[in-house]
């Protein structure tokens, strides 16, 4: 029986410890100059945390450790992934990697900031730097 999720967390664990630590990194150059411990401005968490995965090489290396982690999981993709959609995404929350695989869409996520909704529908989201990187993977 296949654990798709459980190799692909496994393999990140295991071989990939360093580029969690730069995105880690990065997450921390982009909250440094806020003046508080949160931004509203997306932008800013965004293009800023994009900025700095390309300026590490992290970007580029982030399709191979999606190709390297289905790989793990007895599964191989349907095309070469790319540092761009849909393969590579930059969210508010941070990088998101997503591949389609026989079972289904494996979403990897590397959570560094936060999203703080208040109980008001007029203000925007605050985005705050999460303490380290939180993994999840899935399969949807």
């Amino acid at each position: 029986m296949s654990y798709p999720v459980r190799d692909a967390r496994r393999r990140i664990q295991d071989e990939h410890v360093a580029i969690v630590e730069g995105i880690d990194h990065c997450a921390a150059q982009v909250a440094e100059p806020w003046d508080t411990a949160r931004t509203t401005d997306r932008n800013a968490v965004t293009d800023s945390l994009r900025a700095a995965l390309e300026s590490t090489g992290l970007l580029e290396q982030l399709p191979l450790v999606l190709a390297d982690v289905v790989d793990a999981t007895g599964y191989q993709l349907r095309a070469q992934p790319v540092a761009a959609p849909p393969y590579v995404v930059i969210t508010s929350r941070g990088p998101i990697l997503r591949a389609t695989i026989d079972p289904g869409r494996l979403v990897i996520r590397f959570d560094v900031f936060d999203v703080v909704r208040d109980g008001d529908p007029g203000r925007l989201p605050a985005y705050r730097r999460r303490n380290g990187v939180r993994l999840d993977v899935s399969l949807e």
